[in-house]
């Protein structure tokens, strides 16, 4: 019986578990775009470090203010930048938004509350301002009112997004320790497969796999090896597979290999795997049913279908949502609903993935049909339609499920 699309979702992710993290390493702030943060990181400094102004206004002691309001003498000036002096009784320092609050000064009355409504010469030594009765704290973001010194800034495994790398350079910090991103071998295979930029001769086709595959899994964080096209002769493919899984320089956490998983008469990545904990089996998914999985010379192994759409399809199913529960990166794909322009039909028995394309109003048009070979169709497409299991037709104007890419 096949296995569900969650079930074989949840033992990619167990595979993965198995993995042996290789460590962490220290990269500038822009370097870790994207990556899971490797160590709880602790404030070094408050935020902001010093109380600072919120508005363009007047610093005053509230306390020198009647309930009426009142008058009082224009101290000299305070820009951003600068450390002021004590603000005396009787006193209003004019200062800029985020300038540090004077010593002796409580609270900020906004400019346009002022009277005048403008900043004196303050060359002037007789400047008087008008201001209204003002509570302490009012426009005044005090010391560590957003982070204390000390306090958790970000928890380890925490994805580094630019609010993450803006609070850590709003730190201080330069650098930041993520973690190393899992080396992955990835393996095409196939007698009629070339590279491209090569001569196409009768019955061969050019190599879409690799490509694909590489820029999804360097997308998603994945530090890619290519073995390069492996021909249709298990112990070619095995002799490959043994080089690198035995290489201790550069040694590989997962093997992702392409085709030869189904169950015809040269299906070379299943002749290979014969005597080795991997399992060949069928997944309830329309494209990419055949799936391999398990380990090779105790690395974890995955076997992906060799049609191009069923290769990203499972990468994107499979693989990368794994990715995002164990390792903590990539992002997860956003998930929405989207309204179908026209009906569709669904095998029984199976959960469809379809490309389709979720236009700025949140109808979704079809991109292509069913067929894993439609690579133009997949290009043209920015979403990934859900049919689950037991839907076989779907209505125009039915609401389904999409991933974005």
């Amino acid at each position: 019986m096949p296995r569900s699309v969650a079930a074989h979702r949840q033992a990619v992710a167990e595979l993965l578990a198995g993995a042996t993290p290789r460590g962490n390493r220290r990269v500038p702030l822009l370097e870790a775009l994207g990556k899971p943060l490797a160590v709880d990181v602790y404030a070094p400094l408050s935020l902001p470090p010093f109380a600072n102004s919120q508005m363009d206004g007047f610093a005053v002691r509230s306390q020198d203010i009647p309930d009426d309001g009142g008058q009082l003498w224009v101290a000299a000036p305070v820009p951003a930048g600068a450390a002021p002096a004590a603000l005396k009784a009787g006193f209003a320092a004019p200062i800029m938004t985020g300038a540090m609050i004077p010593d002796g000064a409580d609270a900020v009355v906004p400019i346009e509350k002022a009277t005048p409504n403008s900043f004196p010469d303050a060359t002037r030594r007789d400047a008087v301002v008008d201001v209204p009765a003002v509570a302490p704290g009012t426009y005044v973001r005090n010391t560590g009112s957003d982070i204390e010194k000390g306090a958790l800034a970000l928890a380890a495994g925490t994805l580094l997004g630019p609010a993450q790398l803006g609070l850590m350079a709003a730190l201080g910090l330069a650098t930041v320790e993520v973690r190393e991103p899992l080396r992955v071998l990835l393996v095409t295979t196939g007698d009629e497969v070339v590279e491209p930029g090569e001569e196409l001769t009768a019955g061969k086709i050019y190599d879409s796999n690799g490509t694909l595959l590489e820029a999804s899994m360097r997308q998603a964080g994945l530090d890619v090896v290519r073995a390069g096209i492996s021909d249709d002769d298990p112990a070619s493919l095995l002799s490959v597979l043994h080089r690198y899984t035995r290489n201790t320089d550069t040694p590989v956490d997962l093997i992702v290999t392409t085709g030869g998983v189904s169950k015809g008469a040269y299906e070379v990545v299943r002749q290979a795997m014969s005597g080795h904990a991997v399992d060949f089996l069928p997944v309830a998914m329309q494209p990419g049913g055949p799936q391999g999985l398990g380990t090779f010379n105790d690395v974890p192994f995955l076997g992906f279908p060799g049609n191009p759409v069923s290769c990203l399809v499972s990468f994107e199913m499979f693989l990368r949502p794994a990715l995002s529960q164990v390792v903590g990166a990539p992002a997860p794909r956003l998930v929405r609903t989207a309204r179908l322009a026209e009906p569709l039909t669904s095998p029984d028995g199976k959960h469809q993935v379809r490309r389709g394309t979720v236009a700025g109003d949140g109808v979704l048009r079809m991109e292509g049909g069913a067929g894993s070979h439609l690579v133009h169709a997949l290009a043209r497409a920015n979403a990934l339609v859900q049919i689950p299991i037991g839907v076989t037709e779907l209505a125009a104007g039915s609401e389904v499920e999409v991933w974005m890419l």
